[in-house]
């Protein structure tokens, strides 16, 4: 009994932490492709704008709306899901760069592809370290 209730707390965060990253993808994607065909700024220095943007309004709403946190440290807080943002971003430059570079997809389908395996490292750390 316990179990499941866990199972189906872990579930519905995870729900919840996609519709957050859902809005940060638009974010990320929005600041991405401004900067990289509007404002003619190199793709890898656009995504890692687009990623930091849409990081920071992640943070606040699963602070808020998905983990509900009371943390009255908020830096402190913050700083945990940037840093586990910035590994985020690690791994989704490498992703992306694998894709487009070595594998020579689409930029914007390589991202949608590194923004996916890079959710499952987001969602895990920050429930069981930024927001435990």
């Amino acid at each position: 009994m316990i179990e499941s209730l866990l199972n189906k707390a872990i579930l519905l965060k995870f729900i919840k932490f996609g519709v957050v990253g859902f809005s940060g993808m638009i974010v990320d994607f929005g600041v991405t492709f401004i900067c990289k065909e509007k404002l003619k700024i190199q793709k890898y220095v656009s995504n890692a704008l687009g990623f930091t943007i849409a990081a920071t309004t992640n943070w606040l709403l699963n602070r808020i709306w998905t983990f509900s946190s009371n943390n009255p440290q908020i830096l402190g807080e913050y700083a945990r899901f940037f840093g586990v943002s910035l590994i985020g971003l690690g791994i989704n430059t490498l992703i992306l760069w694998l894709l487009t570079d070595k594998i020579k997809w689409n930029f914007y389908i390589s991202k949608v592809g590194a923004i996916g395996i890079t959710t499952i490292w987001n969602f895990l750390a920050n429930n069981y370290f930024t927001f435990a």
